[in-house]
């Protein structure tokens, strides 16, 4: 359990909370909410004793063990996977080092072998026997092979990195558990693997994450932050997010009512305060007025993008058809050489809104890279139909940075009105107003880049939208924005993206490519397409035997 009293932080005249008392009590996961900057992060590190604040307590629980889910992804490049899994939990990691310590001695005295008793007997106790097993359970679930295992953490790729970090955190049963953005690198699969494990977790669990079906799946509170203070809510995502509305709506109409008797009580001081009879009336409306505080009711401080998408042309019947596909290479190391697409088909029609799911993550992108045109095939051909105009989101966007361009400037490339007025209030409806307008390309975060990338794609009036990992970087009020305008989006979509809920809310239509290679050709290039929600193709008796048959034919984990 840890318990939070009275905290405050802030830095220099910027309050990120004040007076926070919270309790963090074992069985329970509390979700971590706030728009970017509002101190997410920062709270789980004054929580891990790795930041300090300005006033209040912090107590942990007598003997709990906190563990952390580490951010220097190149912090254990020297050690094997294994190894670093279970230096998460360093007690045992010491007593199993000091233990083989002892045993590696060629002089070993009797003042070893007794102290080598006592390690035994602590090592067994704290589960060291069963640890390497335990750490194989945890890498394979998120994703990492057994042949993986034994590599050094510096011949790993970054994703498969983060993977092992955040087995590390998990390892050994921590009474409390800290985990800042865990979903981020991780696929669908990986992703449900960990709901489930959080959801059987006994202990304390605190997350911060954009992810809405990951904090609706684990979570019983959400502690969000905003108004400079951190307010605790029992249930889950979706429960926060519609009691926050009525909360909302409730001091929008508070405020109303102020704004309203505000306004009645200066019509009557200034109809009736030169005059005698009535001044005295007048005096006392003016001191009412004073006292009527118009300023101290909260305003929320999230900022919601705006993110619309119209087309320019009504898309016809014949959208795009895909004959026989076949490309090797692709982008990444792991991917390199490799036979992505084979003999790959695919028609696509009016009205539909493709994901494109499962565990070829390098294949959905060549395959959008393809069509969008940044890559040629080896073999096989793309037809777009004549009232197509499509606009696509890469999944790597750098190379559209790389100038000193102000955004302004930036974005009038793409714009059909060049009207710096037109631009820059377009970047308004972004959230880059005033000098942020202004800022060179080549500084901005992943998440500005993705919403540059975005108004793009808006002033494009494209009937097809191409787009790969787009939530990739957003905070959780961007990609509520994002979702909406696809859900009202009249064209034709392709997307892939980890997002449960961006899926399942904007999807008619799914497209799992199976794995490539295997014994049997007929798994070689081929997928399942269905047309229905994400949720009922998970739950789909065929789509499941499909994917079992392709699991036995090729490398895909169920």
């Amino acid at each position: 359990m840890i318990t939070v009293t009275d905290v405050s932080l802030g830095f220099g005249e910027r309050v990120l909370f004040r007076d926070v008392n919270l309790k963090f009590t074992p069985g329970n996961c509390y979700g971590i909410i706030g728009a970017n900057g509002a101190g997410k992060s920062t709270f789980l590190k004054i929580l891990s004793g790795e930041a300090d604040f300005d006033r209040g307590e912090i107590s942990v629980g007598k003997d709990q063990r906190v563990a952390v889910l580490k951010q220097d992804h190149f912090a254990f490049e020297a050690y094997s996977v294994l190894e670093t899994v279970i230096m998460g939990y360093p007690k045992l990691y010491s007593v199993q080092k000091e233990r083989e310590a002892i045993y590696a001695r060629e002089d070993f005295s009797e003042a070893d072998g007794m102290r080598a008793s006592e390690l035994e007997a602590e090592f067994a106790e704290l589960g060291g026997w069963e640890a390497e097993s335990q750490a194989g359970q945890l890498l394979f679930g998120l994703g990492l092979e057994e042949e993986d295992h034994g590599k050094a953490m510096a011949d790993l790729d970054e994703s498969k990195k983060v993977r092992v970090l955040l087995a590390q955190a998990l390892f050994g049963n921590p009474d409390i558990l800290l985990l800042d953005e865990p979903t981020n690198g991780l696929d669908l699969e990986s992703i449900s693997w960990l709901e489930d494990f959080l959801i059987d977790f006994p202990n304390t669990v605190i997350v911060v994450s954009h992810d809405r079906h990951f904090l609706n799946s684990v979570c019983t509170h959400i502690c969000d932050i905003d108004f400079g203070r951190i307010r605790s809510y029992s249930g889950n995502y979706d429960f926060w997010y519609q009691m926050s509305r009525i909360l909302q709506r409730q001091a929008r109409d508070q405020l109303k009512r102020r704004e309203e008797k505000a306004g009645e009580l200066r019509e009557f001081i200034q109809r009736f305060a030169s005059n005698a009879s009535k001044s005295r009336q007048a005096t006392s409306r003016k001191k009412v007025l004073e006292k009527l505080d118009l300023e101290n009711i909260p305003v929320t401080s999230r900022k919601f993008p705006y993110v619309g998408f119209k087309p320019d042309r009504e898309i016809g019947n014949n959208v795009l058809r895909v004959e026989k596909l076949n490309f090797t290479g692709g982008t990444g190391s792991e991917s390199s050489g490799a036979a992505l697409l084979r003999d790959f088909s695919l028609q696509v029609n009016k009205g539909d809104k493709i994901a494109f799911v499962g565990t070829e993550h390098a294949s959905k992108s060549a395959f959008f890279d393809i069509i969008a045109g940044e890559k040629k095939p080896e073999s096989g051909d793309v037809y777009w139909g004549q009232t197509t105009a499509f606009s696509y989101f890469p999944k790597e966007n750098s190379a559209f940075f790389n100038s000193g361009l102000s955004i302004t400037d930036w974005l009038r490339q793409y714009s059909p009105d060049q009207d710096e007025t037109c631009v820059r209030s377009f970047l308004g409806r972004m959230l880059f107003s005033g000098d942020e307008a202004l800022k060179p390309v080549n500084v901005l975060s992943g998440g500005e880049k993705v919403r540059c990338m975005l108004a793009k794609m808006m002033l494009s009036g494209a009937n097809v939208l191409i787009l790969d990992e787009p939530t990739n970087h957003l905070d959780l009020e961007a990609i509520t924005a994002l979702n909406e305008g696809l859900c009202a989006f009249s064209g034709v979509i392709l997307f892939n993206s980890h997002d449960h809920e961006f899926i399942n809310s904007i999807a008619n239509r799914i497209i799992e490519i199976l794995p490539q290679g295997g014994d049997r050709p007929s798994a070689a290039g081929a997928y399942i397409d269905r047309m229905m929600p994400f949720d009922d193709y998970l739950g789909d008796d065929s789509v499941k035997a499909l994917r079992a048959e392709a699991c036995h034919a090729g490398r895909l984990r169920i």
